[in-house]
């Protein structure tokens, strides 16, 4: 083994499934727009447009198909809001969620929309909707100002580590 000076020796990492996503929130005014997701999709409720990112493709190049597939709007001027990451230990498996808000879009919304039924919900009454935990916790930093990062360490169906930070 070879080890450079200064540098610490450090195990080799059993090897790690990563997944990537992103989210975006479409925002008019005092407005936003939600996917009312229905049980039998999985993670029911309300929350913003979304999925994972296909290989090849840029995060943002997501963000804006996602979006597109979920409404059929044509969203850009994409502001970055901020990350959310998983990580879960026997899994050995690290999720991320890269996070959008917009108000530049074009386009009319689906009239049968794939993941659920849409509805352009105002700011402030949004989390008396039911929604994931994950995602209510999240919502209202879409609003703050600069980014954020959010971190979770998981065993199995145990939270071990949980962090919200304003970056």
């Amino acid at each position: 083994m070879t080890v450079k000076s200064g540098a610490p020796h450090r195990p080799r990492a059993t090897e790690l499934e990563i997944a990537l996503y992103t989210m975006c929130v479409v925002q008019a005014g005092n407005r936003v727009l939600l996917v009312n997701r229905p049980d039998q999709r999985g993670f029911p409720g309300y929350l913003g447009p979304g999925g994972k990112v296909d290989f090849p493709e840029s995060l943002t190049e997501s963000a804006v198909r996602e979006v597109f597939e979920e409404t059929g709007l044509r969203v850009k001027n994409l502001v970055y809001k901020g990350v959310d990451a998983y990580d879960h230990l026997r899994r050995h498996r690290k999720e991320m969620v890269f996070n959008y808000l917009t108000s530049t879009f074009d386009g009319d919304l689906l009239e049968n929309p794939p993941e659920g039924e849409l509805a352009w919900v105002r700011v402030d009454e949004a989390l008396n909707l039911p929604m994931q935990p994950w995602f209510q916790r999240r919502f209202p930093l879409f609003f703050q100002e600069g980014t954020f990062e959010i971190y979770e360490l998981w065993d199995d169906d145990t939270l071990v580590t949980h962090s919200v930070k304003q970056i």
